[in-house]
């Protein structure tokens, strides 16, 4: 059974940043492929950002440019550094492990997430 800790949330001005950790265990996390998905209230998931188990990173069209991915796989660790954040970022974010080319989430349970709030 996967178990992820996501942490790092918080209350933050707009244009301002945070730094998410989302902490993996019961699995091989080095052969992983990792993404972020956030919640807004009354909104679907949605797909944030990916990172393969070689590195390679994918980002959805509105954090591009803002947000960064990466991982420590000594630490089994994915980190999400989110730069210049936006009203429109405020959600609950989730880690999850992805499926190899669709970066869709694998099944499973997700974690309890990280509140993120923007204020303008």
């Amino acid at each position: 059974q996967v178990q992820l800790v996501e942490s790092g949330g918080g209350l933050v001005q707009a244009g301002g940043s945070l730094r998410l950790s989302c902490v993996v265990s019961g699995r091989t996390f080095n052969t992983a492929n990792m993404g972020w998905f956030r919640q807004a209230p009354g909104k679907e998931r949605d797909f944030v950002a990916g990172i393969t188990w070689g590195g390679g990173r994918t980002y959805s069209d509105s954090v591009k440019g803002r947000f960064t991915i990466s991982r420590d796989n000594a630490k089994n660790t994915v980190y999400l550094q989110m730069n210049n954040l936006k009203p429109e970022d405020t959600a609950v974010y989730f880690c999850k492990p992805v499926s190899r080319g669709s970066w869709t989430p694998v099944s499973g349970s997700w974690g309890q997430g990280t509140q993120v709030t923007v204020s303008s």
